[in-house]
């Protein structure tokens, strides 16, 4: 099993985990229309389930749902 440990993108259920346990800025990719990853939003973890991951945004406090299908998420 090769695990990149640098890598700084969550994909795995123990990578949502560690980053809402610890706390961890995470910025949200969803693809543009011309299909190009675009930054969304910056913030915490509160929850996970396997289709969705709830964002508190950094800046307002206010939760966002992205689809774990259609969004890429990376620890800052």
């Amino acid at each position: 099993m090769n695990i990149d440990r640098n890598s700084r993108y969550l994909s795995q259920d123990v990578h949502f985990f560690a980053a809402a346990l610890s706390e961890t800025l995470v910025s949200v990719w969803e693809e543009d229309p011309a299909s190009v990853y675009v930054e969304i939003e910056r913030g915490y973890i509160e929850c996970y389930t396997p289709e969705v991951v709830r964002i508190r945004n950094k800046e307002t406090g206010y939760l966002t749902h992205y689809s774990r299908d259609t969004a890429m998420f990376q620890r800052m």
